[in-house]
């Protein structure tokens, strides 16, 4: 199939035929047809499916129809506004109404969002797309909403902040693309989404794109699609064949940095990406690097966003060998040239090891995804091979072997998961539900290694000087002698009391 079978504008084929794209990906055979036609959709695909294409593609041709019947009706806004300032008038500003919206959980991802945009519809003159994203100037994403844009582009967060002060109306809005929800819900925007999606007209063309739909993405994208359809593109398309993958096993932090350097470098490593935990360690390891003698940077949330340009250009330009990110500031990263994935840390969700290595291995290219493990994770590695339906092969390099072997893998079982053969009832790591050594306890029974029987008098540890004995009526002192239970009780430091009867308080 070719692009030319969907339907598209001839505008907007040009462009991809410029842009070198040939056929479209199986996300987009089907997606673009049905988007072309006003359908909500649902679509369940990966990072690097072509997902971006698949809704902005369809969109792009609806909102080409649509202009220009607005064009003929009279001026676009900025030839209105440029008229006004001829005649000595100072408009005053006016919300933006944009068409379209797509919202995304990070900035590098709205930002790849924004520039495949301007690839498709280069062509198209009056279509005009910006993003709006956090650490971005207040008075630039201004000057930009003024041009009344007909696609935005923006993060949730900033977003709301323009509403609620007036800057963006959505009364004509008409489709609405929610990229990646599923990370958006992680990072806890479900109520941000919600009151978006509350401020758009009902009539608007809804597209929800995650890697899962199943839990609260399900339940979230019933509420807000009318009769979607439903889209789901099989995990057999994202096992990067093209990516090898391999775990290194380590002992310490110390061994974990030996090889990090070590693999570093690797002859045929042209460009890196470095995965970590948390912030913190990504500016801690891009540091040592640096003096080590790598080109490296970090690439975080806290960073302010004109730092984060300047680092995925120095990325794009090979100023930067080495990227030490987070994950969620890696979403959207796309550099064709970067050879190799490093999990200085393993992600905390399967589906984040797959964004990750879909950092390599871009355009077809091949690439080589390296694992540093601590021994006490290799549960972490199991989860990710059951989720990727891939066996992970573990390597040692020489003069970095670790001091514990690591675990053998059962070929017999792939995929095995604790639990898995139990009986039915069966607790796991419980003792036998079966009576001990000699009936229940509650039956007068004893224990097999002996202990107080419920219903016994004999004390039956082995170390006890009184095994077999009578228990006295006061019990055993921690030292071993028995505590003589006199009448009235003890009193502190002093002899036992009587039995006199006592005195009342105000003869004493």
């Amino acid at each position: 199939m070719s692009f030319e079978t969907l339907g598209l504008n001839p505008s907007i084929l040009k462009a991809l035929t410029d842009a070198g794209y040939t056929k479209p990906t199986p996300v987009q055979e089907q997606a673009v047809p049905a988007a072309i036609a006003g359908k909500d959709l649902l679509v369940s695909s990966q990072t690097g499916s072509g997902k971006t294409a698949a809704f902005m593609l369809p969109s792009l041709h609806r909102l080409a129809e649509l202009t220009p019947e607005a064009a003929a009706s009279g001026r676009t806004p900025n030839q209105e506004k440029q008229a006004a300032f001829a005649r000595g008038e100072r408009p005053r500003f006016k919300p933006a109404q944009p068409k379209m919206l797509v919202l995304t959980p990070t900035r590098e991802l709205a930002l790849q969002v924004t520039t495949n945009t301007d690839k498709y519809s280069v062509n198209l003159r009056r279509l005009k797309a910006v993003a709006i994203l956090g650490g971005m100037p207040y008075p630039k994403q201004m000057q930009l909403l003024s041009r009344n844009p007909e696609i935005l582009v923006a993060t949730p967060g900033r977003l709301i902040d323009h509403m609620e002060s007036g800057k963006i109306d959505f009364s004509q809005l008409q489709i609405l693309v929610l990229d990646e929800a599923d990370r958006m819900l992680d990072m806890g925007f479900i109520d941000d989404i919600e009151k978006i999606v509350a401020a758009t007209p009902s009539t608007r063309q809804t597209m929800l794109f995650s890697a899962t739909l199943d839990g609260v993405v399900g339940n979230m994208a019933r509420r807000i699609t009318k009769d979607p359809l439903t889209i789901e593109i099989k995990q057999a398309a994202n096992k990067h064949e093209n990516i090898t993958q391999r775990v290194h096993f380590v002992d310490d932090l110390s061994h974990k940095n030996r090889l990090l350097d070590h693999l570093l470098r690797d002859e045929s490593l042209d460009q890196a990406v470095v995965f970590t935990a948390t912030k913190r360690d990504a500016d801690t390891i891009a540091d040592r690097l640096n003096i080590a003698g790598f080109a490296a940077a970090a690439l975080h949330g806290d960073m302010h966003q004109g730092a984060r340009n300047r680092t995925l250009d120095g990325m794009r330009r090979g100023n930067v060998k080495v990227l030490v990110a987070t994950d969620v500031a890696a979403r959207g990263i796309d550099v064709p040239t970067i050879t190799h994935v490093f999990n200085y840390d393993l992600p905390k969700f399967p589906e984040d090891y797959v964004h990750r290595i879909g950092r390599t291995g871009r355009a077809g290219r091949n690439g080589l995804a390296i694992s540093l493990v601590n021994h006490a994770e290799g549960m972490h590695v199991r989860r990710i091979e059951r989720f990727t339906k891939q066996s992970i092969p573990v390597d040692v390099v020489e003069g970095f072997e670790p001091k514990k072997a690591a675990a053998p893998r059962s070929a017999a079982r792939p995929g095995w998961k604790p639990g898995e053969g139990r009986k039915p009832g069966q607790r796991s790591f419980s003792k036998p539900a079966y009576p001990r050594e000699g009936g229940h306890p509650r039956d007068g029974g004893h224990q097999r290694d002996g202990g107080f029987a419920r219903d016994s008098s004999h004390y039956r540890s082995e170390a006890s000087p009184f095994r077999g004995e009578a228990r006295p009526e006061g019990g055993f002192r921690r030292e071993g002698a028995p505590v003589r239970k006199e009448g009235g009780g003890f009193r502190r430091d002093s002899a036992p009391r009587s039995d006199a009867p006592r005195r009342p308080w105000g003869e004493r």
